[in-house]
This record gives C-alpha cells, sequence and structure tokens, in this order.
C-alpha cells in the first residue's frame, strides 16, 4: 500500500473521530455546528478513480450519520458534493484542473477560499434542508447554513494551513 492510500485512510479515521467526538458536541446559540469532517471531500486527490470516490464519501457520510444518529444526511451531503466537485475544480482551477495537477497547498488563497466556500455552503444548505426537512422553516435553514458554513470554512482554512505538509 503506498503513502497517498495511506494518507487516505488515515484522514478518513482522523476526521470521522473528531466530528463525532468533538465537532459533534458543538453547538453555539444553537445556530452554529461545525463539520470539519468535510475536508476528506474538499482534499481527495484529483486523479483517483471518481467511481470509488463518489462511493467512499457516502461511506464517510453514513459513518458520521451512524456515529451522530442522523438517518442519512450527512451522506446523502457528502455524495452531492462529490459529485459537483469536478465542476467546481475545473472552475476554481482552470488548467490546473484540466492538467490533473492541483496540490491545495500550492494553490492560490482565492481559488482555494473560492472551492472551500461553495461546496461548504451546498454542503450544509444540502445537510439542514434534509435535517429540518419543513419549508416553513428556510429562514432556520439559511441561518443554520450561513452561521455553520462560517465556522466550518474557518476551521477547515485552519485545518490546512496548520496539517499541510509542505509550505509554500
Amino acid at each position: 500500500m503506498n503513502s497517498l492510500n495511506t494518507n487516505i485512510i488515515l484522514r478518513f479515521i482522523v476526521l470521522i473521530l473528531a466530528q463525532v467526538l468533538v465537532f459533534n458536541h458543538i453547538n453555539f446559540m444553537g445556530q452554529i455546528n461545525p463539520y470539519p469532517y468535510i475536508l476528506f471531500v474538499l482534499l481527495y486527490p484529483v486523479k483517483n478513480n471518481r467511481t470509488l470516490f463518489l462511493l467512499l464519501s457516502f461511506i464517510f457520510g453514513l459513518f458520521v450519520d451512524l456515529f451522530s444518529n442522523s438517518g442519512g444526511v450527512h451522506a446523502a451531503a457528502c455524495v452531492t458534493i462529490a459529485y459537483i466537485r469536478p465542476g467546481l475544480l475545473k472552475f476554481c482551477f482552470g488548467m490546473l484542473y484540466e492538467h490533473q495537477s492541483i496540490k491545495f497547498n500550492q494553490t492560490d488563497l482565492t481559488n482555494r477560499m473560492l472551492y472551500f466556500s461553495v461546496l461548504t455552503v451546498c454542503h450544509h444548505l444540502i445537510l439542514f434542508s434534509l435535517e429540518i426537512f419543513n419549508v416553513s422553516n428556510v429562514i432556520m435553514i439559511l441561518q443554520k447554513t450561513l452561521f455553520s458554513s462560517i465556522f466550518t470554512i474557518l476551521l477547515c482554512f485552519l485545518f490546512t494551513v496548520l496539517f499541510s505538509s509542505k509550505q509554500r
């Protein structure tokens, strides 16, 4: 097994454990819940098999659902952002994506911020829409999406900076 697969497995386990043991217990003002586990989907290597990536994203979200007792909302949100990820990568990184040579810790900060932000907001909007599942609570869905997205994006950036293997 090469170091890339080991790194993916390690990231899978650490992010699930961090989410279910630490971040699921954070709830600021009833609106802000951080979900930095989506870093698994955000940072998954571009060159790998897309079908395998979608399957791993589903399994990853399913594990979070099992430990959180949330009935499949995380799995649905993870698979959705994994599915739309290639189009967003092409939009945010252009030729780097075309040549399959994206290294997230070496990309432009604004492009990375746009990429993280769009996928995080999509994930959270799907997650909270399925969790609340009531049209009369659209304002609450949007509030939770906005506030949790901001906090999640900040945590994801913090983690990518702290745990980046190579600096510019």
